[in-house]
């Protein structure tokens, strides 16, 4: 059986929160790579939350807020 499609709405979301988490990290003065080896994943898969083609658990936008240093609200606001 295969996975729905995620629907439009929630894909330009998910881009913009990988902005977000882009724009933060650049901010800091940090890597992508930096971010990864903090985070404890691959640099690919990392680039993959920031492109919006990656949707990451909880868990994992956490400890990319940790590594970059700013609240988890500040990664995934709205509006």
């Amino acid at each position: 059986m295969s996975r729905p499609a995620t629907p439009d709405h929630v894909l330009v979301r998910r881009r913009r929160i990988g902005d977000q988490i882009r724009a933060a990290r650049q901010q800091q003065n940090l890597t992508q790579e930096q971010v990864a080896l903090r985070v404890g994943m691959e640099r690919a898969n990392y680039v993959k939350i920031e492109q919006g083609q990656a949707s990451p658990l909880l868990d994992t936008l956490l400890l990319i807020a940790d590594a970059i240093g700013v609240p988890l609200a500040h990664l995934v606001r709205e509006g």
